[in-house]
């Protein structure tokens, strides 16, 4: 039997036998990639949740030359699939893969820009705001649910709901406060003012938001009407006043390990002497100075996720840390949770959105839930008071 080969066009070989029909041969790049996945114990097929079913085979090489990039953008592009992403993303980062592959061109000067300068400078404050938060109101109503929380909920105490887990997730955040009526609440990311309405309409308080997403604040008042809260479309660093409590729920994300001292000075600036300072945010097991490649340029431009020590040495002879709270394995509930509302409603949202706006929406969400689940990140609640402040009110976790 005579055998010749051809190369297609994107670089995948094929073989021609002597009865004219055609067999796939295996090109370097599929050999490497699958050698990968299978140290990650994931195959190429359709036995288990988390194995890919390749639709392109132009899929291995752009995978192998473009790391994450590839592998994002070609789900996007519908080349593979997966039954269960989450469950991929969980294995793939408990096998630490990206250490075994040789970082892009790109990669590396995605790391190198991200150390030479400031990328969530005021000038770049507003670009998530135009290109995530600003992408619908409606999306963000069916996917996060009643109180419109962008940010972990909390599964215990009896919660089972996403609705439920949110209304734990506020008031938990409202009794680590001690909130009282008429205290004044600086809240740093307000969102759609889901906290702020919360901790005005259980609490009392009188709730200051910022937020860089002008259709954040156009929902916030109208959801907030009636209440003492008061919605800015303004980068944080603009924030004035003096304050008994200044919270972050899930915003210090996109401030930049640069940032963080800013941050803190700003709390600083803002708080009264006796006061409250609560970070609720997502953590990284060990300091970077960037986010993933692929999140960043479709989800979150400019973030990262802060660790343990880049907040810490932030707070250095600014604040005392009263109490750090780890409760991250929520956090995969509350993704899968999203995805389950995103998909139910695709049907209402897809007239809006493209199909490749859906698969990298959904790649989103559970690329995010592999993390969680696999406990490759984390999610922090902190208190903290001021220096000198010989007794401390915030009740603790």
């Amino acid at each position: 039997m005579s055998v010749q080969t051809e190369q297609m066009s994107h670089g995948v070989g094929r073989m021609t036998a002597g009865n004219g029909v055609r067999v796939q041969s295996m090109s370097r790049s599929e050999r490497v990639v699958r050698s990968l996945l299978e140290m990650a114990q994931i195959s190429v097929g359709d036995v288990n949740d988390w194995d890919l079913q390749i639709h392109d085979r132009r899929f291995y090489r752009r995978v192998l030359s473009e790391g994450s990039m590839g592998l994002g953008e070609s789900y996007m592009d519908g080349w593979w699939d997966c039954r269960r992403l989450d469950l991929f993303f969980e294995k793939l980062l408990l096998a630490d893969l990206e250490s075994k592959i040789r970082q892009s061109w790109s990669t590396m000067l995605h790391v190198l820009l991200a150390r030479v300068f400031n990328r969530q400078a005021v000038s770049r404050a507003f670009q998530v705001g135009e290109q995530h938060y600003d992408a619908g109101n409606e999306l963000f109503r069916m996917m996060l649910g009643e109180r419109m929380q962008y940010s972990c909920g909390y599964f215990r105490n009896g919660a089972t709901t996403l609705d439920e887990a949110q209304e734990h997730k506020l008031d938990l955040i409202c009794r680590k406060l001690d909130l009282q009526p008429g205290m004044k609440v600086l809240d740093v990311g307000c969102g759609w003012g889901g906290f702020a309405r919360y901790a005005a309409e259980n609490y009392g308080a009188e709730v200051t938001g910022y937020t860089v997403s002008a259709e954040q604040v156009e929902l916030g008042q109208q959801l907030c009407a009636g209440l003492p809260v008061t919605l800015h479309c303004e980068d944080y660093r603009k924030a004035a006043g003096k304050f008994d409590r200044v919270t972050i729920i899930g915003c210090i994300e996109h401030f930049g390990y640069k940032n963080y001292r800013t941050y803190l000075e700003v709390v600083n600036r803002c708080l009264n002497p006796q006061g409250i300072a609560f970070i609720h945010t997502i953590g990284n097991n060990y300091s970077s100075r960037c986010t993933d490649q692929w999140l960043d340029k479709y989800i979150f431009p400019n973030g990262m996720n802060p660790s343990i020590a880049q907040l810490g040495a932030a707070m250095e002879n600014l604040f005392v840390m009263e109490d750090w709270h780890n409760f991250g394995e929520d956090y995969y509930k509350t993704l899968m949770a999203w995805n389950d509302n995103f998909q139910a409603s695709w049907p209402q949202l897809q007239g809006s959105y493209t199909e490749r706006f859906r698969r990298m929406w959904e790649y989103y969400l559970l690329f995010c839930a592999g993390g969680f689940k696999s406990r490759y990140v984390q999610l922090w609640q902190i208190c903290m008071t001021r220096m000198g402040m010989t007794q401390p009110n915030c009740r603790l976790s």
